[in-house]
């Protein structure tokens, strides 16, 4: 019987409805496998030296197989090369790029030893779907094992262009990894194109018809598949969580103020230290505003082992205290912070309380709390989302107030704007958003990219003619 092998860096055992701090890794594939079943692989989340055995556990239809981690594999592949090398490279911030031999070694090893794992549970006729930055060398080492099973592979971050990309030591490597998948999935035409360029201009590879690329006697397919969230199912997910008694308070304490709201993980990728100064101009230059608002950030600790993340943490800290230092009063709070996650329905909740939805990323993948944020609205009187021309989702949520997060009296110019826009604009934007969100939900996006694979890997006449450019 076929099955469909998801394989991600971690695997989180949720219902995919209690908890607010996973990414949008997490929260498409727990909400795709839902309906599909199989098997999601990865790392347990847990650094072990003595434990390295494969545990399996059956959740419903998915069956759940972990492994842990030693120290010395955690420190080269997760907090090195994976997360001081690419993330920073595929987030446009070369400059934070901490690279080391020792760190790809380490990476390439973890990626071997999923490799040997998944070996033992693979079977002739399952289809294979592999996920992020972390693991792009695994589908050549399968290939290289002998596995000839329809393999996918979807990034969940911006691709980079040739430029940035050839700032990595062995950037030919990651391109020419990539090229052993038979379908390679993108969140964005930049990041597609940019990845294109990369086979044609920095391997000397060919661009075919029917979105394949070739180089040297690997082919491969290359499409664009937006991830999205669980449309039909958020309002009513939204509805319990006005239920939770931390929304009960977070409605009870605002009184007739207005709230902004912004949800990201404590990355420097989330544009947090510009947004914070965007509300403080806000503040500065609109006196309309004072003690009629209040800005809500919730940020989980992200890979706080890592230095720029706790450089990071120092900065935001820094403009939290001078925001409230500034401005606050006996009686009136303009900033909450708020380190730690929610449960999901809890974090669902707060958006539709939410006036203004902040989503600036400085470069983002796609971001689903921009998609989750329209999603959670009352239809007779939404909030307004403001997002990142640089975030993926802008591709599609064009409706929204759209913001260069570099600029700051931009950002503020937009707050203002959102907190003023009368009913009929907001529903009109909202309607616009939500008409794109009901055609590509999560499960349209899982159902595009494994129609696809399967498709493309059925015995059929390859037209390798090279396109012209």
């Amino acid at each position: 019987m076929s099955r469909l092998i998801v394989v991600s860096n971690r695997v989180a055992k949720t219902d995919g409805a209690n908890k607010g701090s996973e990414g949008g890794l997490a929260v498409g594939v727990m909400a795709a496998m839902e309906k599909a079943g199989g098997v999601w692989f990865g790392w347990s989340g847990k650094v072990d030296n003595r434990d390295e055995t494969a545990k399996h556990e059956v959740r419903g239809n998915i069956e759940y197989v972990t492994v842990n981690m030693r120290q010395s594999e955690y420190n080269q592949y997760y907090k090195g090369y994976a997360n001081s090398v690419l993330w920073p490279l595929f987030h446009q911030r070369p400059e934070l790029m901490q690279y080391s031999d020792r760190d790809l070694s380490g990476y390439i090893q973890v990626n071997k030893k999923f490799a040997e794992e998944l070996l033992k549970i693979i079977a002739p006729t399952d289809t294979i779907w592999i996920h992020d930055y972390h693991l792009i060398p695994l589908g050549k080492i399968l290939r290289e094992a002998g596995v000839r099973n329809p393999i996918g592979f979807f990034l969940h971050t911006p691709f980079p262009s040739l430029d940035l990309l050839r700032t990595v030591p062995g950037y030919k490597n990651v391109l020419e990894a990539l090229l052993h998948y038979d379908l390679v999935g993108f969140q964005t035409e930049a990041d597609h194109l940019g990845f294109c360029m990369g086979v044609c201009q920095g391997l000397g590879g060919e661009i075919l018809k029917h979105d394949r690329l070739r180089y040297g006697d690997r082919h491969c397919t290359a499409r664009v598949y937006p991830i999205s969230v669980e449309t039909q199912a958020l309002p009513g997910v939204a509805d319990r969580g006005e239920t939770t008694q931390e929304y009960q308070r977070l409605y009870e304490s605002l009184g007739d103020r207005k709230l902004l709201i912004g949800v990201d993980r404590l990355d420097y990728s989330k544009g947090l230290v510009r947004r914070f100064q965007a509300y403080d101009r806000l503040l500065g230059h609109n006196n309309e505003f004072l003690r009629q608002v209040v800005y809500l950030q919730i940020s989980p600790t992200s890979r706080g082992d890592v230095q720029a993340y706790g450089d990071l943490a120092k900065r935001i800290d820094r403009e939290a205290g001078h925001i409230i230092g500034t401005y606050a009063d006996f009686d009136w709070m303009p900033l909450r912070y708020l380190n730690r996650g929610f449960r999901r329905k809890t974090i669902l909740a707060m958006y539709r309380l939410a006036h203004v939805g902040l989503v600036t990323p400085l470069k983002d993948g796609m971001n689903l709390v921009a998609k989750e944020y329209v999603v959670a609205q009352k239809p007779e009187d939404p909030g307004v989302l403001v997002l990142s021309e640089l975030a993926g989702a802008a591709d599609e949520l064009d409706a929204a107030v759209i913001v260069n997060p570099y600029d700051v009296d931009g950002m503020a110019g937009a707050l203002a704007k959102a907190l003023q826009m009368p009913l009929d604009e907001r529903v009109d934007r909202w309607k616009s958003m939500m008409s794109v969100l009901k055609k590509q939900d999560i499960h349209a996006w899982q159902q595009s990219f494994l129609g696809d694979l399967l498709h493309l890997t059925k015995p059929q006449t390859i037209d390798s003619t090279a396109l012209k450019y």
